[in-house]
Protein backbone atom coordinates (compact mmCIF):
# COMPACT_ATOMS: atom_id res chain seq x y z
CA UNK A 1 0.00 0.00 0.00
CA UNK A 2 2.70 2.37 0.64
CA UNK A 3 3.67 1.96 -2.89
CA UNK A 4 0.96 4.31 -3.91
CA UNK A 5 1.98 6.99 -1.61
CA UNK A 6 4.70 7.61 -4.20
CA UNK A 7 2.61 8.16 -6.97
CA UNK A 8 0.83 11.01 -5.70
CA UNK A 9 1.25 14.79 -7.08
CA UNK A 10 3.57 16.17 -4.45
CA UNK A 11 2.87 20.12 -5.37
CA UNK A 12 -0.07 22.36 -4.09
CA UNK A 13 -3.48 22.32 -5.22
CA UNK A 14 -2.78 26.04 -7.37
CA UNK A 15 -0.04 24.50 -9.19
CA UNK A 16 -2.38 21.23 -9.69
CA UNK A 17 -4.96 23.96 -11.18
CA UNK A 18 -2.64 25.26 -13.39
CA UNK A 19 -2.00 21.97 -14.99
CA UNK A 20 -5.69 21.19 -15.09
CA UNK A 21 -5.64 24.43 -16.94
CA UNK A 22 -2.85 24.20 -19.34
CA UNK A 23 -4.17 20.08 -20.68
CA UNK A 24 -8.15 21.98 -20.86
CA UNK A 25 -6.51 24.40 -23.11
CA UNK A 26 -4.13 22.20 -25.04
CA UNK A 27 -6.86 19.72 -25.40
CA UNK A 28 -5.04 17.07 -23.59
CA UNK A 29 -6.55 14.04 -21.69
CA UNK A 30 -6.27 13.63 -17.83
CA UNK A 31 -7.69 10.80 -15.81
CA UNK A 32 -7.91 11.91 -12.07
CA UNK A 33 -8.34 9.45 -9.19
CA UNK A 34 -8.49 10.87 -5.64
CA UNK A 35 -6.89 8.81 -3.37
CA UNK A 36 -7.95 8.55 0.13
CA UNK A 37 -7.77 5.95 2.65
CA UNK A 38 -11.37 4.42 1.19
CA UNK A 39 -9.61 4.41 -2.11
CA UNK A 40 -6.21 2.28 -1.08
CA UNK A 41 -8.49 0.09 1.41
CA UNK A 42 -10.61 -0.99 -1.65
CA UNK A 43 -7.78 -1.72 -3.70
CA UNK A 44 -6.70 -4.19 -1.38
CA UNK A 45 -9.63 -6.75 -1.93
CA UNK A 46 -10.17 -5.17 -5.62
CA UNK A 47 -8.06 -6.55 -8.04
CA UNK A 48 -9.87 -3.94 -10.77
CA UNK A 49 -9.59 -1.42 -8.54
CA UNK A 50 -5.77 -2.34 -7.93
CA UNK A 51 -4.91 -2.18 -11.47
CA UNK A 52 -6.34 1.43 -12.20
CA UNK A 53 -3.93 2.46 -8.87
CA UNK A 54 -1.21 0.63 -10.68
CA UNK A 55 -1.42 1.92 -14.21
CA UNK A 56 1.30 5.13 -14.07
CA UNK A 57 -0.44 6.92 -16.79
CA UNK A 58 -3.25 8.19 -14.40
CA UNK A 59 -2.99 11.29 -11.74
CA UNK A 60 -3.66 10.46 -8.58
CA UNK A 61 -4.37 13.56 -6.12
CA UNK A 62 -4.02 13.28 -2.05
CA UNK A 63 -7.97 13.68 -0.89
CA UNK A 64 -7.44 13.33 2.65
CA UNK A 65 -5.07 14.43 5.17
CA UNK A 66 -4.71 11.08 6.67
CA UNK A 67 -3.03 10.13 3.23
CA UNK A 68 -1.10 13.38 3.32
CA UNK A 69 0.27 12.21 7.14
CA UNK A 70 1.01 8.73 5.82
CA UNK A 71 3.15 9.91 2.96
CA UNK A 72 5.00 12.32 5.36
CA UNK A 73 5.42 9.88 7.65
CA UNK A 74 6.94 7.54 5.04
CA UNK A 75 9.54 10.34 3.68
CA UNK A 76 7.21 11.16 1.17
CA UNK A 77 6.56 14.88 0.63
CA UNK A 78 3.27 16.01 -0.33
CA UNK A 79 2.19 19.89 -0.13
CA UNK A 80 -1.18 19.15 1.15
CA UNK A 81 -4.09 17.67 0.31
CA UNK A 82 -6.16 18.20 -2.73
CA UNK A 83 -9.75 17.22 -2.24
CA UNK A 84 -11.89 15.58 -5.21
CA UNK A 85 -14.61 18.69 -4.56
CA UNK A 86 -12.11 21.18 -4.86
CA UNK A 87 -11.39 20.30 -8.44
CA UNK A 88 -14.77 19.90 -9.28
CA UNK A 89 -15.53 23.03 -8.08
CA UNK A 90 -12.52 24.60 -9.99
CA UNK A 91 -13.11 22.91 -13.31
CA UNK A 92 -16.66 24.34 -12.84
CA UNK A 93 -15.54 28.09 -12.35
CA UNK A 94 -12.51 27.44 -15.42
CA UNK A 95 -15.18 25.88 -18.16
CA UNK A 96 -17.52 29.05 -17.15
CA UNK A 97 -14.52 30.78 -17.67
CA UNK A 98 -13.11 29.66 -21.03
CA UNK A 99 -16.99 28.74 -22.19
CA UNK A 100 -15.44 24.67 -22.16
CA UNK A 101 -18.10 22.09 -22.48
CA UNK A 102 -19.28 19.46 -19.79
CA UNK A 103 -21.18 15.95 -19.08
CA UNK A 104 -22.44 15.22 -15.55
CA UNK A 105 -23.25 11.72 -14.69
CA UNK A 106 -24.07 10.20 -11.18
CA UNK A 107 -26.27 11.08 -7.95
CA UNK A 108 -29.61 10.77 -7.28
CA UNK A 109 -32.10 12.52 -10.03
CA UNK A 110 -33.78 15.66 -7.83
CA UNK A 111 -29.62 15.96 -7.14
CA UNK A 112 -28.56 16.27 -10.61
CA UNK A 113 -31.70 18.59 -11.14
CA UNK A 114 -30.59 20.80 -8.53
CA UNK A 115 -27.29 21.01 -9.77
CA UNK A 116 -28.35 21.30 -13.18
CA UNK A 117 -29.84 24.63 -12.12
CA UNK A 118 -27.21 25.86 -10.29
CA UNK A 119 -24.97 25.73 -12.73
CA UNK A 120 -27.39 26.88 -15.48
CA UNK A 121 -27.45 30.43 -13.09
CA UNK A 122 -24.22 30.66 -11.83
CA UNK A 123 -22.03 29.33 -14.83
CA UNK A 124 -24.15 30.30 -17.90
CA UNK A 125 -21.09 30.00 -20.17
CA UNK A 126 -20.85 26.49 -19.59
CA UNK A 127 -21.89 24.33 -22.59
CA UNK A 128 -23.54 21.48 -21.17
CA UNK A 129 -23.33 18.68 -23.56
CA UNK A 130 -25.32 16.21 -21.20
CA UNK A 131 -26.02 14.60 -18.22
CA UNK A 132 -28.05 11.57 -16.42
CA UNK A 133 -28.14 10.22 -12.97
CA UNK A 134 -26.73 7.52 -11.68
CA UNK A 135 -29.46 4.98 -11.35
CA UNK A 136 -29.78 4.11 -14.60
CA UNK A 137 -29.18 0.36 -15.78
CA UNK A 138 -26.91 0.78 -18.48
CA UNK A 139 -23.89 2.85 -17.53
CA UNK A 140 -21.73 1.12 -19.97
CA UNK A 141 -23.99 2.83 -22.80
CA UNK A 142 -23.67 6.21 -21.28
CA UNK A 143 -20.00 6.27 -20.89
CA UNK A 144 -19.92 4.99 -24.41
CA UNK A 145 -22.07 8.17 -25.01
CA UNK A 146 -20.03 10.22 -23.23
CA UNK A 147 -16.76 9.05 -25.72
CA UNK A 148 -18.74 10.18 -28.28
CA UNK A 149 -19.24 13.52 -27.54
CA UNK A 150 -15.74 14.06 -26.19
CA UNK A 151 -16.62 17.24 -23.64
CA UNK A 152 -13.78 19.17 -22.07
CA UNK A 153 -14.64 18.49 -18.82
CA UNK A 154 -16.51 14.92 -17.20
CA UNK A 155 -17.76 14.42 -13.57
CA UNK A 156 -19.02 11.30 -12.62
CA UNK A 157 -20.39 10.80 -9.43
CA UNK A 158 -20.84 7.02 -8.55
CA UNK A 159 -18.71 6.45 -5.34
CA UNK A 160 -15.23 4.26 -5.36
CA UNK A 161 -14.69 1.92 -7.11
CA UNK A 162 -17.49 2.27 -9.66
CA UNK A 163 -16.80 5.73 -10.94
CA UNK A 164 -13.05 4.82 -12.04
CA UNK A 165 -13.91 1.64 -13.40
CA UNK A 166 -16.38 2.97 -15.70
CA UNK A 167 -13.62 5.83 -16.62
CA UNK A 168 -11.15 3.75 -17.52
CA UNK A 169 -13.19 1.46 -19.64
CA UNK A 170 -13.23 4.39 -22.06
CA UNK A 171 -10.40 6.42 -21.50
CA UNK A 172 -7.55 4.42 -24.11
CA UNK A 173 -10.52 5.81 -26.34
CA UNK A 174 -10.43 9.55 -24.99
CA UNK A 175 -9.05 11.86 -27.46
CA UNK A 176 -9.36 15.42 -25.18
CA UNK A 177 -10.83 16.39 -21.29
CA UNK A 178 -10.51 15.82 -17.86
CA UNK A 179 -12.17 13.27 -16.10
CA UNK A 180 -12.67 12.65 -12.91
CA UNK A 181 -14.97 10.30 -10.36
CA UNK A 182 -15.59 12.92 -7.83
CA UNK A 183 -18.28 10.49 -5.40
CA UNK A 184 -20.64 12.74 -3.02
CA UNK A 185 -19.40 15.99 -4.43
CA UNK A 186 -22.66 16.60 -6.42
CA UNK A 187 -24.48 16.81 -3.00
CA UNK A 188 -22.04 19.92 -1.60
CA UNK A 189 -22.00 21.16 -5.24
CA UNK A 190 -25.94 21.32 -5.38
CA UNK A 191 -26.63 22.79 -2.22
CA UNK A 192 -28.34 19.76 -1.32
CA UNK A 193 -26.29 19.12 1.62
CA UNK A 194 -23.64 21.46 3.13
CA UNK A 195 -19.85 21.43 3.21
CA UNK A 196 -18.02 21.78 6.66
CA UNK A 197 -17.72 24.91 8.27
CA UNK A 198 -13.89 27.01 6.87
CA UNK A 199 -12.44 26.43 10.06
CA UNK A 200 -13.11 22.12 9.95
CA UNK A 201 -11.79 22.44 6.39
CA UNK A 202 -8.49 24.19 7.20
CA UNK A 203 -7.86 22.23 10.18
CA UNK A 204 -8.15 19.42 8.00
CA UNK A 205 -11.45 18.20 10.40
CA UNK A 206 -13.76 17.28 6.98
CA UNK A 207 -14.30 14.12 8.28
CA UNK A 208 -15.62 14.90 11.74
CA UNK A 209 -17.92 17.17 11.00
CA UNK A 210 -18.87 14.45 8.46
CA UNK A 211 -19.48 12.03 11.11
CA UNK A 212 -21.16 14.75 13.87
CA UNK A 213 -23.67 15.44 10.55
CA UNK A 214 -24.11 11.44 9.81
CA UNK A 215 -22.86 9.63 12.89
CA UNK A 216 -24.44 6.47 10.39
CA UNK A 217 -20.83 6.92 8.90
CA UNK A 218 -18.82 5.50 11.82
CA UNK A 219 -18.99 2.66 10.89
CA UNK A 220 -17.43 3.65 7.14
CA UNK A 221 -14.54 5.60 9.20
CA UNK A 222 -13.88 3.19 11.09
CA UNK A 223 -13.53 0.60 8.63
CA UNK A 224 -11.40 2.51 5.86
CA UNK A 225 -9.48 5.43 8.09
CA UNK A 226 -8.72 3.67 11.53
CA UNK A 227 -8.02 0.40 9.72
CA UNK A 228 -5.87 2.54 6.92
CA UNK A 229 -3.98 4.09 9.77
CA UNK A 230 -2.99 0.41 11.08
CA UNK A 231 -1.67 -1.03 7.51
CA UNK A 232 0.14 1.37 6.89
CA UNK A 233 1.71 2.19 9.99
CA UNK A 234 2.83 -2.00 10.40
Amino acid sequence: MKEYLKELYPGSKEEYFNLLQNNLKNKQKRFIITVNPETLMQSEKDSELKKILNNKKYSYVPDSIAVVKAAQKNKIILKERIPGIDIADFLLKEANHQKYSLYLFGAKEEVLEKLITKINKEYPNINILGYNHGYIKDKTKEMTKILNLEPDIVLVALGIPLQEKLIESIFPKVKKGIYIGVGGSFDVLSNSKKRAPKIFIKLNLEWLYRILKEPSRIKRFYQNNIKFLFKINK
